[in-house]
Order: C-alpha cells, then structure tokens, then sequence
C-alpha cells in the first residue's frame, strides 16, 4: 500500500467544496438523514444542526416514537419522523430519497443500532459512522467490514478506535491501516486528526484548539461531514474539509465553548472560505 501524507489546509480540498449556484433550489443541495435515539436526544439533534448548516438543502431526523415530541419540540426547520417499529427504517428510506446518512451520536449500543446501520449501508449511500454505530459493531465487526464501502467515512476517537482495529504504531499508521481493513475512510480524532483513505492517502489536520474538548463537539463533526457529503463532495475531501471547519468554527469562538456554539459558526467558516 503506497501512502502520501498532507497536512490538512483549504488548498488541499477548496476547489471541491459545495458552490451554491443561481438557480439552487432546496434539492438540489441534497437531503441528509439522521437517525436519532432515546433517551440521549440532543447528541442526534446537534448532528443534524451541523449538516444543515454547511449547506445541506433538506434534514430529516428519524427517531423512536418515543422520542418524536422531543425532537419536533426541539428542531423547526429540519423535519422530524418517528419510527414506529423495526421495519420503519426500511420504509422511510422506500419512501423518500436521501444523499447521504450520519448515524451514531445517542443511538444507542444495541441490536437495534446495528440494524439501522446495515440498513443504511444496504442503499450503497454516502454514510457517517460514529460513536454508537461504531460500539455496537465491537463484538461483530467483520459483519461491519463486510457492508462498509468506498463512500463511508468512520469518526472514532481512540477508545471507539480500539473496539473495531487491533493496529499498533502511529496514529498516522493505525488510521491507514483502518482505513485499509475496513474499505472506509478514517478519521481518528484527536489534538491532530488524521484522515486516512484505503488507498494510502492521509491528511493530519493540527487546526483543533483545546477548547474543542467538550461534550458534543464530535457530534457536530460528524454533521458537518454528513453535511458535505449530502452535496455531493468526495468522501476523503469531504472528511478533511469537515475537520478542518470545526477547528476553524471552535477558532472563532474561543473560550467558553460548548458543542451549540459550532453550527452557527459555521457560516462564518464557509464565506471566509468562499470570499
């Protein structure tokens, strides 16, 4: 496996970021579904805060039924939809066409998020996989590795990390080779986020300040991704674009940050990006 590594900058992926142009209209921008859990509602909510913010034209959030008021209570312009059983996942997506998926953030470490995950997979759309979804694969993870593909992005910190690769060596090393074994991209985040691919490219992303560390603020890295990938953006590109808007968004805020801070920062990013 030939390897290249890039330190991650907006040279790298800016000609790739989603441009709106003058006859936009709402679909065209694509539409981005996450799948949210019960009783952990507001990690679900700040994904989908974050996708919708970095330029996704629709969201929908799915979550048990239980949990529908909380979330419809919660979110205005990005739609809600309870689902009801087992099957409903299959019959949300039959009904609807969606760009991309993030699912993860408060689902849940249960047979009920594997499923959704394989479900997900199965439609061969662009896909963020993060901490839930990742857990709830410890104990099976060839069963994950078998349905990943070429545009699913994995965000594992290092503890969600070591429950799927048993890989010694550089964080750098231990990315790729994660990259490698799973079919994905890899972003294993840190203070120096790298971002591996299959075929041997990394990108180490230095932009994060400390005051990232803060409940949440994976969550919301995971809906920029999620986010980009809706428009259509290359998967690794779109995996280091995402790192880096979250540094720089944490960047405009300094001190005193919480996760609900970043989405709406996010425009700031994007049009400093876009000037």
């Amino acid at each position: 496996m030939a390897t290249s590594c890039l330190d991650n900058e907006p040279a790298v992926w800016l000609q790739a970021l989603p441009r709106l142009h003058d006859d936009a209209c709402k679909y065209d921008r694509g539409h981005a579904l996450i799948v949210g859990g019960y009783p952990m509602t507001g990690a679900a909510r700040l994904v989908a805060r974050a996708a919708a913010r970095v330029g996704g034209g629709l969201t929908t959030v799915a979550v048990p039924e239980v949990a529908f008021a909380i979330y419809a209570s919660a979110l205005e312009s990005i739609m809600v939809h309870a689902l009801e059983n087992s099957g409903a996942m299959l019959q949300l997506l039959g009904g609807r066409s969606f760009s991309a998926f993030a699912i993860g953030p408060g689902a849940g470490v249960s047979e009920a998020t594997r499923n959704n995950v394989l479900t997900l997979l199965a439609t061969r759309k662009p896909t963020v996989l993060d901490a839930d979804a990742l857990t709830s694969f410890s104990e099976s993870k060839d069963q994950l590795f078998s349905a990943l593909h070429a545009t699913c992005v994995l965000t594992p910190h290092e503890g969600e990390f070591a429950r799927l690769f048993d890989v010694q060596g550089s964080r750098t090393y231990r990315a790729l080779k994660a990259a490698a074994e799973s079919s994905a991209i890899v972003v294993l985040k840190g203070h120096e986020t790298i971002i591996a691919a299959p075929d041997g490219r990394s990108i180490t992303n230095r932009n994060a300040p400390p005051t990232l560390a803060t409940a949440g603020s994976g969550d919301v890295l995971a809906g920029i991704i999620c986010g980009l990938l809706t428009q259509n953006m290359d998967p690794f590109l779109a995996a280091a674009a995402g790192v880096w808007m979250h540094g720089a968004a944490a960047s405009e805020f300094g001190q005193g940050l919480i996760a609900e801070d970043l989405p709406d920062l996010l425009p700031i990013v994007l049009n400093k990006l876009l000037e």
